[in-house]
């Protein structure tokens, strides 16, 4: 069994995954490199644990087998003309990830293989035209991939400043939950103060980001989650209205609450008719994942009746720069939820910590289903 400590609501996590038992796949261990290199993870399966005659994450260089995540070393990454160098701190750790080591989520053209959608850290180089960033700047980033590393290269737009009162460990929580809900609750589906959220897994990390920011801009804000102690942690979050879908029907509760005004969508195909229901008039559904999977029939006479909208959207796969851009996703929540962040109004909401050679336990976490807030995984 891993077990690791779990920080339901600090924004300064504590604990770590235990290393795994020892797995019967051949390990080969190259010659020695140069241990100033970085390291990472690459998405294979599960991660070789460290120990033995590999006993240092720097001097493995391969791990046989095609069913495991493998620390390799890779050369010091160089800034492009519009990058910096991040010396990674944290890492957050993200469905998608699992979802591209199982081979469904491929990186999109021209990013790099290895897993990892965001990062903190201490700015270590800058591009000749990067202007706003100092080397020594400690910040989240936003990623296309490579977070699970010591270094990352990453475009400056798509960089965000560590907030005054969140530490650099728990600020690697921020960048995926923070650009998700700032782009599709505000800039997409226009959430105003007065109306009612509906939130698809309110316990996730883009639940209880979702829920303190609706909050703390005065929307109602409803939620669905499947055990008691998830929903109460809702709750304390700011959640009004608590849905347990495990035995409650949310499309009655959200009626009796007059109707959600903007949906945010995690399942896909297995809520699209039920989320339709729960609309009001002129509500707007908003599908940011699959976990219900992809195909389903729409009545689109009940959308009409409704004068109601669905969207769809992606992050990783957006331009890093021009219309509907990463660095227009990064400057609107940079002006809508940065502002939250500095007051104390919203906090980085971390489930547990594992180290670097811990990510397939942490990748095991957040897959359980039992994660409250965000896993990430630790460098210092």
């Amino acid at each position: 069994m891993v077990s690791q400590t779990r920080s339901s609501s600090s924004d300064k996590p504590s604990g770590t995954g235990n290393v795994l038992p020892c797995l019967p796949d051949p390990i080969v261990c190259a010659p020695e490199p140069d241990c100033r290199q970085p390291y990472a993870v690459d998405p294979l399966r599960s991660l070789i644990p460290m120990g033995g005659a590999c006993d240092s994450i720097g001097r493995v260089r391969a791990i046989a087998g095609s069913d495991q995540l493998s620390v390799v070393t890779l050369p010091d990454p160089d800034p492009g003309p519009t990058e910096v160098v991040i010396d990674v701190v944290a890492a957050g750790v993200n469905r998608a990830d699992l979802l591209q080591r199982r081979g469904l989520y491929p990186p999109p053209p021209g990013a790099v293989d290895t897993l990892g959608l965001e990062v903190s850290g201490r700015i270590s180089a800058l591009g000749a035209h990067v202007a706003g960033w100092s080397i020594g700047d400690e910040v989240c980033a936003l990623l296309a991939g490579g977070g699970y590393a010591e270094k990352v290269a990453v475009p400056a737009v798509q960089v965000l400043p560590k907030p005054a009162d969140v530490d650099l460990v728990s600020a690697a929580a921020l960048p995926e939950v923070a650009c998700t809900v700032a782009s599709n609750v505000y800039d997409t589906a226009h959430l105003e103060s007065h109306e009612l959220l509906l939130v698809h897994g309110g316990s996730s990390g883009i639940g209880t980001h979702a829920i303190q920011v609706a909050h703390a801009l005065g929307s109602r804000v409803a939620v669905t989650a499947r055990t008691p102690a998830k929903l109460a942690r809702c709750r304390e979050l700011g959640a009004d209205v608590l849905i347990n879908y495990s035995k409650d029907d949310f499309v009655e509760v959200i009626r009796e609450s007059g109707g959600a005004a903007v949906i945010l969508d995690i399942m896909g195909a297995a809520y699209l008719e039920r989320n339709i229901k729960a609309l009001r008039t002129g509500g707007r559904l908003v599908v940011i994942g699959m976990q219900g999977g992809v195909k389903a029939e729409l009545n689109i006479g009940a959308l009409m009746a409704k004068r109601a909208s669905v969207s769809g959207t992606t992050l990783r796969s957006r331009p890093v720069e021009g219309a509907g851009s990463k660095a227009e996703v990064v400057a609107t929540t940079r002006r809508i939820t940065w502002p939250l962040l500095d007051a104390g109004k919203v906090r980085p909401i971390v489930d547990s910590t594992f180290p670097l050679a811990d990510a397939d336990a942490a990748h095991a976490r957040l897959d359980s289903g039992d994660a409250i807030g965000k896993v990430l995984l630790t460098l210092d």
